[in-house]
């Protein structure tokens, strides 16, 4: 329950009466009648308990006798009983306090113990607190589960609702893959002096980069690869009010050379249509692979251990837990960022064996951890969980396969954006970037490089850039995102291929 209760004071003191010092309590003029009189709500649960037709009337319930004597009876004061006398260093007589008996609960005679309905009757019999309004703070849905993609969640709501809003239950919004695109503000602009062509969003997820990519700029088309047959569907459906601007195809993103060659084919157009104005990557496991549980991606929902972004091939993630020897799992937690346990959690897992669950699994690790490293950091699974995820997908080996062959494909202005969360992943994209950049060349810093190097790309931005804070108070899952950017230096004999941009 919401119980608003105001305090306030006299508008007109000397319009009321006060009761004299003989005044009995909830009698005469400034007793409780006069104080309770309009001070308490239609709706409120102590009418509940009062005459029905006096309750029509929250005004004259201070004049019922038989609540002003309740009200006098509950809050009378008993007359001390004994008195102590209390110690004292300063020079004089002894002072002597009253001391009350405690209350014989056989003693009719003696004060008990308020109830909580009582006590609120005798908070309401004040005079500066009245009950303004009372209503349950339950959630508006009859429904038996709400989440935040229900149509009538309000995790902020304060105060009364509004009259507009009518409780429905079982309405929610027919979502099958939300997913808030991380940096998408910088990714369309990052994107824009690209030339007119066909842009890859070699992990089209949602279909929320495709999406801002293709209503910005009206003059490319954006072809989107994902392994997962659930976000392959769903882009289809984000995608569809963009006609042939937007193709999707169910892919690994390692195999994007053979299948931007299949679509330029079926297209046509000539050999000006081959080739990329643009690539974007945003690694790492989506939203809702994590919130499904029957994925089994996440250490926060029990689920059997698997992991697939593709679940219809490939070895499970419970394949990995219980067949790698200890060693091979010490070397997958140390690559990826868990060194410091990566041996202790290793020979616990090979301990705990079967593990079949994500829950039994997080147990184990969480186990492993002393306890004074729990304590901070995060969920102690999660590293653990990150390392056998990549594993499971083969990640880290796809990308670098993938980053070769984008960069490849690029066209002379066109840019590479790709977006990490992972250290390693990062690391790699950092080391593919920096190669183009130098043309691979392996002459010494600041020398002049004699092996025939021959860069074709440059950094847009150096290092990595970061999400707002903004975003990341609206997307936690956004903190992580490391975004970096390459563009492919326009040939010299071709200036309609150059955008004048200076890095």
């Amino acid at each position: 329950m919401r119980l608003h209760v105001v305090h306030h004071v006299d508008d007109e003191p000397d319009a009321r009466p006060r009761p004299s010092a003989d005044a009995q309590p909830g009698t005469g003029a400034g007793g409780s009648e006069r104080t309770v009189a309009g001070r308490i709500s239609p709706d409120h649960p102590s009418l509940d308990r009062l005459d029905p037709d006096a309750a029509r009337s929250p005004r004259s319930i201070g004049s019922t006798p038989d609540f002003v004597a309740s009200i006098s009876k509950l809050t009378a004061v008993p007359p001390a009983q004994t008195a102590v006398p209390r110690v004292s260093s300063h020079p004089g007589p002894p002072v002597t306090v009253p001391r009350r008996k405690a209350p014989d609960p056989c003693d009719p005679e003696q004060p008990r113990r308020l109830t909580p309905y009582e006590s609120g009757l005798a908070a309401v019999a004040r005079h500066d607190v009245h009950i303004e309004r009372v209503w349950p703070m339950r959630s508006p849905s009859t429904g038996s589960l709400e989440e935040s993609s229900s149509a009538y969640f309000q995790g902020v709501r304060r105060g009364t609702p509004p009259a507009s809003i009518v409780p429905v239950g079982g309405l929610r919004m027919n979502q099958a893959f939300p997913h808030e695109p991380v940096m998408a503000t910088e990714v369309v602009g990052l994107f824009s002096p690209v030339p007119s062509g066909l842009i890859l969003d070699a992990t089209v997820g949602g279909g929320g980069h495709a999406a801002a990519l293709l209503s910005a700029h009206g003059g490319v088309s954006v072809l989107g690869l994902d392994r997962d047959p659930v976000a392959a569907a769903a882009a289809t459906a984000a995608l569809a009010p963009f006609g042939h601007r937007a193709i999707v195809r169910q892919s690994r993103f390692d195999d994007l050379a053979r299948v931007v060659a299949e679509v330029q084919d079926g297209l046509g157009g000539g050999p000006l249509a081959y080739g990329l104005s643009g690539a974007l990557f945003d690694l790492g496991v989506s939203s809702p692979q994590l919130d499904v549980a029957e994925r089994g991606f996440s250490y926060r929902r029990d689920a059997a251990l698997d992991m697939r972004m593709d679940p219809t091939s490939g070895r499970t993630a419970a394949d990995i837990v219980n067949e790698f020897d200890e060693d091979a799992l010490v070397g997958l937690f140390t690559d990826n960022g868990e060194g410091r346990f990566a041996r202790r959690i290793a020979r616990a897992i090979v301990a705990a064996r079967p593990v079949t669950t994500t829950g039994q699994l997080a147990d184990v690790v969480r186990a492993a951890i002393p306890a004074a490293t729990r304590r901070t950091g995060g969920h102690p699974a999660r590293r653990v969980f990150q390392a056998i995820r990549i594993a499971v997908n083969e990640e880290l080996d796809q990308l670098q396969r993938a980053l070769d062959d984008a960069l490849s494909l690029l066209r002379p202005g066109g840019r590479c954006v790709v977006i990490a969360y992972h250290s390693g992943e990062d690391r790699l994209v950092k080391t593919t970037f920096t190669r183009a950049v130098t043309g691979d060349c392996h002459c010494p810093p600041g020398l002049p490089c004699v092996c025939g190097a021959d860069p074709q790309f440059r950094l847009v931005a150096r290092g990595s850039r970061r999400p707002s804070e903004e975003e990341v108070a609206r997307n936690r899952r956004a903190e992580a995102a490391r975004l970096r950017v390459i563009e492919r230096l326009p040939d010299a004999e071709d200036p309609a291929s150059s955008n004048g941009e200076v890095a």
